[in-house]
């Protein structure tokens, strides 16, 4: 359990340092190349980005690694704490201490995360059958991402910054789900992985949140566009853990009110952390940036 714990909290300080470099390559980009192919291609030639995007595949990899031994109810919220990793990050490269307001956010995550666990204990958990009706669900968070980029799209900047990232987060929790579903399918041979299709769609599903993330970095700073995405990625992950791969919660009145008393800590302490001034650090420049006048 322990070592678990670590290899999420490892995954997410990778990942939280990762999305910094992103958006800070991204953000410079022209806003007419958002939710297009060549956003990712002018991106892979800078240096920034790539060493950002090599960070967070380490993190995704420590990630896959807690997901082999742990249930994805009990990784997802852990990963959360990459928000606080990226503040930390902007506070060190910036010179500048942490306020009461960060500390607050910090602390509301980080307890957030062990009061759901406590409450939660999940356990349990299994690959359905290939053809099984619960994979539907995995078709329906694609949809709701859909629903939200076309939403995007009418919105203001800011807006479609936080309906991007939105999406892209509950992409990400469709593929640490999935993950986890391949990894329990590899524990019976290498063949049963083979012959499976989930692990041919965790591809397509990143290279997808991945586009949507980069574009939500396009349209707004970090503290626009990265409080959605932390806060999808769990949620999705826990509700399909629990209607994909049967993952089981405590479902007792104290247990319930412990879990929904978590979450909601979770999601006010990433809010909190989203406002702070360091995570508005990269809207310097943004009058040099191509487009900036649409903005």
């Amino acid at each position: 359990m322990i070592a678990t714990v670590l290899l999420a909290l490892a995954a997410a300080g990778l990942v939280g340092v990762g999305f910094v470099a992103q958006q800070h390559a991204a953000y410079t980009e022209p806003l007419g190349a958002m939710l297009r192919l060549t956003l990712l291609l002018d991106l892979i030639r800078q240096p920034l980005w790539l060493g950002g995007l090599a960070t967070m595949i380490g993190g995704q990899i420590l990630g896959a690694l807690a997901l082999q031994d742990a249930d994805v109810a009990r990784v997802e919220p852990l990963l959360a704490t990459s928000l606080i990793f990226a503040l930390g990050v902007a506070a060190f490269l910036y010179k500048e201490r942490l306020g009461r307001t960060e500390w607050l956010g910090a602390l509301l995550v980080s307890g957030g995360v062990a009061v759901f666990l406590v409450s939660a204990r999940p356990e349990g958990g299994g690959v359905p059958g290939p053809a099984s009706v619960v994979w539907v669900a995995v078709l329906a968070v694609p949809a709701v991402a859909a629903v939200l980029v076309l939403v995007a799209l009418r919105m203001g900047l800011s807006a479609k910054a936080m309906l991007l990232a939105g999406a892209a987060g509950t992409l990400y929790g469709l593929q640490d789900v999935l993950t986890r579903g391949s990894l329990l399918i590899l524990s019976h041979g290498p063949e049963a992985l083979f012959t499976s299709w989930q692990p041919y769609l965790i591809p397509a599903i990143a290279t997808a949140g991945i586009l949507l993330n980069q574009s939500a970095f396009d349209a707004a700073p970090l503290r626009v566009s990265l409080p959605a995405t932390t806060a999808a990625e769990p949620i999705s992950g826990i509700v399909l853990g629990v209607a994909i791969l049967g993952e089981h919660l405590r479902v007792r009145p104290e247990s319930l009110a412990g879990e929904v008393t978590g979450l909601i800590a979770l999601v006010g302490g990433i809010v909190i952390l989203g406002r702070s001034p360091f995570l508005s650090k990269s809207e310097r420049g943004r009058d040099e940036r191509p487009d900036a006048r649409c903005r």
